[in-house]
């Protein structure tokens, strides 16, 4: 990959003259069957300029209450779109989402707020990576069509989601007006990501872009990362998901899954002996596994290109004697 960065041909991307992002993002836009696409430093960009473009200020955009753009991306929304999110249980009523947007659509009175679009996420990063199945987005698509509201999805693991199951990534994002997909997570890339929709929609985009500051210039040397990455680490997802689930059966004993089995590549996990999260984090982040908080009380074990069959033995190793003696302590602690 570093190779093919090295290498790159590159030119101004300002004025769209650069033929290694051109071709990065011909490339995934044909992928996710969509007209253009937009390359940009980072997912959360990527979503806010899908909320910008398509909802203006006052408006109001439907999310998951787990949804990253809703817990991670710093209040970007309210700043950059300048729209308010209303939260929904979309992910944990899959069978009915439809009915729960419904009861959300705002009346049209000057009062209220306008419902102007809905905000998906596949996989789901505070589900433990699941995915939503595609007879769901369809439906959800469908939906938001027949209301003249836009369907962005925050699709950072989208490329998980079309490897676990088979189904091609322009299927789940067909439904959709717009995509954001990450380079830079399970497929290795060290920047980058792809926002996909309509012509108009993404010539608009890159306006947007480059008031936040994300106009590049020789920008082909990170999109080399990308094709490289798309032509090499996009099967290889399948090892991330098999590591997974090797680890989550190996700590099933002791710890509670929040889905067992993962469905791809993330572990949330807490222990069913109430034993401190973050305690446990600082003890493993000490002996050199490193996990991440999930939502509260819960940790999250990410698997990706960079782990192999020995590190999660280790993983694994570590992670039941830190617990054990974790445990011991709380007994002893406890008796006196």
């Amino acid at each position: 990959m570093r190779r093919a960065m090295a290498i790159a041909e590159v030119g101004d991307d300002v004025f769209g003259e650069d033929p290694t992002t051109n071709r990065l993002q011909d490339r995934v836009a044909e992928l996710l069957g969509k007209d253009a696409a937009l390359f940009v430093p980072s997912g959360t960009m990527g979503n806010q300029l899908a909320l910008a473009v398509q909802a203006t200020a006052g408006d109001e955009v439907v999310v998951d209450e787990e949804s990253h753009i809703l817990h991670y991306e710093t209040g970007a929304p309210s700043l950059i779109a300048r729209v308010q999110l209303r939260s929904a249980p979309l992910q944990e009523q899959l069978a009915r989402a439809c009915e729960v947007l419904t009861d959300l659509v705002r009346p049209a009175a000057y009062y209220y707020p306008r419902t102007r679009g809905v905000c998906i996420e596949n996989t789901h990063n505070r589900s433990s990576g699941a995915i939503m199945p595609l007879a769901t987005v369809q439906q959800i698509g469908t939906w938001c069509s027949e209301r003249g509201l836009f369907l962005h999805c925050d699709g950072a693991r989208l490329w998980n989601a079309s490897v676990a199951t088979g189904i091609p990534l322009a299927e789940y994002a067909a439904p959709c007006t717009t995509v954001m997909v990450c380079l830079s997570k399970g497929l290795g890339a060290p920047v980058g990501s792809v926002l996909v929709g309509p012509a108009d929609v993404i010539a608009e985009a890159r306006r947007w872009r480059k008031m936040l500051g994300g106009g590049m210039r020789q920008s082909g040397v990170l999109a080399a990362a990308g094709l490289y990455a798309l032509e090499h680490h996009l099967e290889r997802l399948a090892e991330d998901h098999r590591r997974a689930k090797e680890f989550a059966r190996a700590i099933v004993q002791e710890f509670e899954l929040l889905l067992d089995p993962p469905p791809t590549n993330i572990v949330l996990f807490r222990s069913r002996r109430g034993i401190d999260a973050e305690r446990l984090l600082e003890q493993l982040a000490r002996s050199g596994v490193v996990v991440s908080p999930g939502p509260p009380g819960w940790l999250r074990a990410v698997f990706h290109l960079d782990i192999n069959d020995d590190d999660v033995a280790a993983a694994i190793a570590t992670l039941h004697r830190i617990h054990t003696d974790l445990c011991g302590r709380h007994s002893v602690a406890i008796d006196t």
